[in-house]
């Protein structure tokens, strides 16, 4: 891999299902979650399985407005983001850490997938810029996102890079708003 290779990104439609569940393998990206933890209560997400949250997200990939974006390097699907308004996660509105700031209609960004080979190589930082610029085209004017923000020295946890960098977001021209735990800060940009 070459860390200068041009990254392209775009949304996930269903033309290009095949290229998200290739990236996702068949382990759906994490333990069978197929980026369908924020979108269903906790309930939901307990009592379903790998192959239902599959479908779920192959059903949303189909819909009218796209889940998320994937990235691309050399033409091979390398990352994911997932994003769309704050009210399609429902999960976000019971949350302690990411509980709304304000009533400001919002787009959230709330998880990444990038493969192994192509991490620390700029993808993330892409995903974000180019979900800013799909959120404008969308009609958005603000994007929030609830990001890790480790302590000095210290690297994010396994369990919760998923989430994003703090300081990817910062790079981006995030400001933070909020912070309800001292690793989870709320970060958002104006469009």
């Amino acid at each position: 891999m070459r860390e200068d290779e041009a990254i392209r990104v775009h949304p996930a439609t269903a033309d290009r299902w095949p290229d998200l569940a290739a990236l996702f393998g068949p382990n759906g990206a994490s333990g069978g979650c197929w980026c369908m933890h924020w979108r269903l209560t906790s309930a939901d997400w307990h009592a379903r399985g790998a192959a239902e949250n599959r479908r779920a997200l192959k059903d949303h990939v189909d819909g009218a407005m796209p889940p998320g974006l994937l990235a691309y390097r050399a033409g091979n699907p390398v990352g994911w983001c997932s994003l769309g308004k704050r009210e399609a996660f429902v999960r976000l509105a019971r949350s302690y850490v990411a509980k709304p700031v304000d009533d400001r209609p919002v787009w959230s960004i709330v998880c990444f997938f990038v493969d192994r080979r192509h991490r620390r190589s700029g993808v993330t930082r892409a995903l974000v810029d180019a979900a800013c610029h799909f959120v404008r085209r969308n009609g958005g004017t603000l994007v929030e996102a609830y990001p890790v923000d480790p302590p000095a020295g210290r690297r994010a946890s396994r369990d919760n890079a998923f989430l994003g960098l703090a300081s990817v977001f910062f790079d981006a021209g995030f400001a933070e708003v909020a912070r309800h735990k001292s690793d989870r800060p709320i970060v958002r940009k104006a469009l």
